[in-house]
């Protein structure tokens, strides 16, 4: 009797050191954020890199920025949870580069790209496929203006928005839509000129490709974008999903 007390005490023991133990595993995000430009450069990158920063602090997740394009290896990126291009515009990856981003999604990682994530990589067709659509145009005169949106189905990441709304920014038309994403918002050409893909516009988007997942949204082209507390609390809703 007293060796199964003894048994039952060791049992307990242990049980309660790896409880112990689980309770204080790291549960530290790694978010890296890539900002290369070889195009058009947004004066809102900047505003954009501390946003994100002020959601790590808030939450607990470690988030770098960087512009090196060697950053993008195997070795770092297996470390990393998340993936964000901010405004990243023209080919910003060497074929190394592209091979390792392209590894790193296929074993199960995270992407998030922001606003000009689709003026992006326009010769490496597995990019195109991956995020879902390229930019083409904007209405000009002015490009920043008013317009209605429409959110798409229930989804987290839009929870904060009404189903129909206005927003202030810069809007982008794509091309070469895949029918493979899933809309989260889409624009109202009925409430501006220039747009240029119809009754079918979205504006963020989301899907799983290639072992991976995804996640675009078109807003972020103006400063004030990022102090817009509903356009925020978007932002920091996609990296929650994904980081999940």
């Amino acid at each position: 009797m007293k060796k199964i007390i003894l048994f039952l005490t060791v049992l307990l023991f242990l049980t309660g050191c790896n409880s112990t133990k689980s309770a204080a595993k790291p549960t530290t995000k790694n978010v890296l954020v890539f900002t290369k430009t070889m195009g058009w450069r947004h004066q809102s990158i900047e505003k954009g890199v501390a946003t994100l920063k002020e959601f790590g602090a808030e939450q607990g997740w470690k988030v770098m920025q960087s512009e090196d394009s060697l950053i993008m290896n195997n070795s770092n990126l297996k470390n990393i949870d998340l993936v964000v291009f901010l405004s990243t515009t023209g080919n910003i990856l060497g074929y190394d580069q592209e091979e390792a981003f392209k590894k790193y999604i296929q074993n199960g990682g995270a992407f998030m790209g922001i606003h000009a994530a689709t003026d992006t990589e326009f010769d490496w067709p597995w990019y195109g496929e991956f995020i879902g659509g390229y930019f083409e145009s904007h209405p000009n005169n002015p490009n920043v203006r008013e317009v209605g949106l429409t959110k798409a189905e229930p989804h987290v990441t839009t929870s904060m928005y009404p189903k129909t709304f206005k927003r202030t920014d810069e809007w982008y038309n794509y091309y070469n839509l895949s029918e493979s994403i899933i809309p989260t918002l889409f624009l109202d050409e009925t409430t501006y000129e220039g747009g240029t893909n119809g009754d079918y516009h979205p504006i963020a988007w989301y899907q799983d490709y290639d072992g991976g997942r995804m996640y675009y949204t078109g807003g972020g082209h103006t400063k004030k974008a990022y102090d817009d507390p509903i356009f925020r609390a978007h932002l920091k809703s996609v990296m929650r999903w994904l980081l999940e």
